[in-house]
């Protein structure tokens, strides 16, 4: 009889063992979600391992033969990358060419590029320079073109401070 009650409470006790097992893992886990949530997974992992469609691949090789001819120079046909600066492409200028000839070279490029300030540092000082004065002009004219109408409405609001009320 001890052993058959043992044995009963032995089965009960791995019951309740796995019982609480299983209800712990499936608390723990998520659920897999519905077939249209799974359809889309795929279908994103397929998009990933496929890569670029023909449209995109024909547009990115467009684009990198368009940035690696962005300038060309007009009298030898030396093409330079997209990120190249004027300082770079006038230096093509005076060693190949004449330094007076830079803008027949690249005219869209050095159009507006000053040999004696290369690195743009004049330019950039003059133009500041031009905008503190024209701030300076600004307070000025404040200070006295708009006295008198400030002088007006200074008074109006001080009569309003000295009338009574009633």
């Amino acid at each position: 009889n001890n052993t058959v009650t043992t044995h009963w409470t032995l089965l009960q006790l791995k019951f309740l063992h796995h019982f609480f097992l299983r209800l712990n893992n499936k608390s723990l886990k998520m659920g897999k979600g519905s077939n249209v949530q799974k359809a889309q997974q795929a279908r994103e992992r397929n998009m990933k391992s496929q890569g670029k469609t023909d449209e995109e691949r024909k547009a990115a090789a467009a684009k990198a033969k368009a940035d690696s001819t962005a300038f060309v120079c007009e009298k030898c046909k030396q093409a330079f990358m997209v990120n190249a600066r004027a300082p770079v492409l006038y230096l093509h200028v005076t060693t190949k060419h004449k330094p007076e000839e830079f803008k027949e070279c690249f005219p869209v490029a050095l159009a507006n590029f000053d040999p004696d300030d290369p690195t743009g540092e004049k330019a950039a000082a003059a133009a500041k320079k031009a905008e503190a004065e024209r701030e300076a002009k600004k307070k000025s004219k404040k200070k006295s073109g708009g006295g008198e109408l400030d002088l007006l409405l200074e008074g109006l609001e001080l009569g309003k401070k000295k009338g009574k009320k009633r």
